[in-house]
């Protein structure tokens, strides 16, 4: 069994998300950092008034887009080691946000794709060129890139009214190389990052309505024997991946980037591969946006709640905001902690 090394911290900070919200409050007991709050830590007052510093703020939060990128930190004693859980679709955007944060490229040693997405993987050229270079600059070797092999050069979802919603091309293989970094093809379970951090391979299907998603095709370019396109029905889309790191006393902390495998076979497949350590953070997209796909919404709940019961939800991206209510309704106050971009968790060992 593939396991990887109990971490004395943990921090997570999402890069990339869907939405945005540095103002609502956190529940006592939810171990996450508003934005905000990371800024007025971070910056130099501008002024003072009535012996107050005053701090501006608010023209560096980050922007959000559809996507979703975490930057991944586990420390073990004073050593500690950074992995990039995928980029969303912009490099622009994930460089404008990183510095916003005061993300330190050079330390990214590895950048982990969760699947072939274009919201999480258009952005790879130009995130990997800039880290690569820090590194390079630094005398450190290139970026590790941790892919699935199995990549598609296309995919779409064919709507109920006939035509294909297109995601744009997935990065070449030949263009991530020149970008500089080092390529690893990973379909399988494998642990990183000095031991601290397990990659999943293909995730069971377990639940009987987790089904994938619906509509969802993938395009092969020229692969017919005829020269000619092959496109393919996919929902079950097995080329994504889950990240995990265990953080000592507190449990298992799962990376769901777009759970089209299901949360919560997500969850259960955590569960499998850390038997008998409890689920800790539970942060991605939970994929339950869409008519299709909103009647999931309510076996969904119940088993994070009974099966998982993870201590805290952190629902962002593809998840949608009846799913949001609904888990909320039933793990808030004190274990409902949603992901929004800037924001940062920070688990320590108990």
């Amino acid at each position: 069994m593939t396991r990887s090394t109990p971490l004395d911290e943990l921090t997570l900070t999402v890069v990339v998300d869907n939405e945005t919200d540095t103002l609502s409050s956190v529940d006592a007991g939810v171990p996450q950092l508003p934005e905000v709050v990371s800024h007025v830590v971070r910056r130099s007052p501008t002024r003072q008034h009535d012996g107050h510093d005053c701090i501006t703020v608010f023209d560096h939060l980050c922007v959000a887009c559809h996507g979703l990128s975490v930057l991944v930190t586990g420390r073990i004693g004073d050593e500690r080691r950074t992995v990039l859980f995928d980029v969303g679709p912009y490099g622009d955007v994930w460089l404008d946000n990183a510095e916003r944060l005061g993300v330190d490229l050079v330390a990214v040693e590895t950048v982990f794709l969760s699947h072939w997405h274009w919201d999480h993987s258009g952005g790879l050229p130009v995130v990997v060129e800039a880290i690569a270079a820090a590194r390079r600059t630094a005398g450190l070797a290139p970026p590790t890139l941790d892919l699935h092999p199995d990549r598609p050069d296309q995919r779409g979802i064919l709507s109920a009214g006939g035509p294909f919603i297109m995601l744009p091309e997935e990065p070449t293989f030949a263009a991530l190389e020149l970008a500089g970094a080092t390529i690893e093809l990973h379909p399988d379970d494998h642990v990183f990052g000095g031991g601290r951090f397990l990659g999943s391979g293909a995730i069971e299907r377990t639940t009987s309505y987790e089904a994938g998603l619906v509509g969802h095709h993938s395009f092969r370019f020229g692969a017919a024997p005829d020269g000619g396109d092959i496109v393919a029905a996919d929902p079950l889309i097995m080329d994504e991946r889950f990240l995990a790191a265990e953080v000592r006393g507190r449990g298992v902390t799962v990376l769901s980037a777009c759970s089209h495998a299901g949360i919560v076979n997500a969850c259960l497949g955590a569960q499998q591969r850390f038997p008998g350590a409890p689920i800790d953070v539970v942060l991605g997209g939970y994929h339950l946006a869409g008519g299709p796909m909103e009647p999931r919404i309510a076996p969904t709940v119940d088993d994070l709640a009974t099966l998982i019961a993870p201590r805290i939800v952190a629902p962002g991206h593809c998840t949608g905001w009846r799913a949001k209510a609904a888990l909320a309704n039933r793990f808030a106050p004190g274990r409902y902690g949603p992901s929004v971009v800037g924001t940062t968790y920070s688990l320590h060992a108990e």
